[in-house]
């Protein structure tokens, strides 16, 4: 009588190996995951440019205007403030 004998990695035969299957591939493609990441990311950007034009010439028109005794540059700086937002928006991410 032969005796079989067992692989020595200690798996016997006709039984699947209890190695961990690999992980399911995701059903979003890694490209498409990236692009909203990059739009998630270039909307913050946008909103954050909207914000801080006006603030920060708005602030500087405020410090102006106390510091002179006028009444119209908080104005002037917030309106300058947006209408550079505008244009460094428009040339970063409206042209090509």
């Amino acid at each position: 009588m032969t005796d079989p004998q067992q692989p020595s990695d200690g798996r016997h035969e006709g039984r699947e190996s209890d190695d961990p299957q690999p992980p399911e591939p995701s059903s979003e493609h890694p490209v498409l995951a990236a692009g909203r990441f990059a739009s998630d990311q270039t909307s913050a950007s946008v909103i954050a440019y909207l914000i801080t034009g006006p603030a920060v010439f708005g602030g500087l028109g405020l410090l102006l205007d106390r510091w002179l005794g006028t009444g119209f540059l908080v104005v002037l700086g917030l309106l300058g403030g947006m209408a550079l937002s505008l244009y460094v928006i428009w040339l970063r991410y409206g042209t090509p």
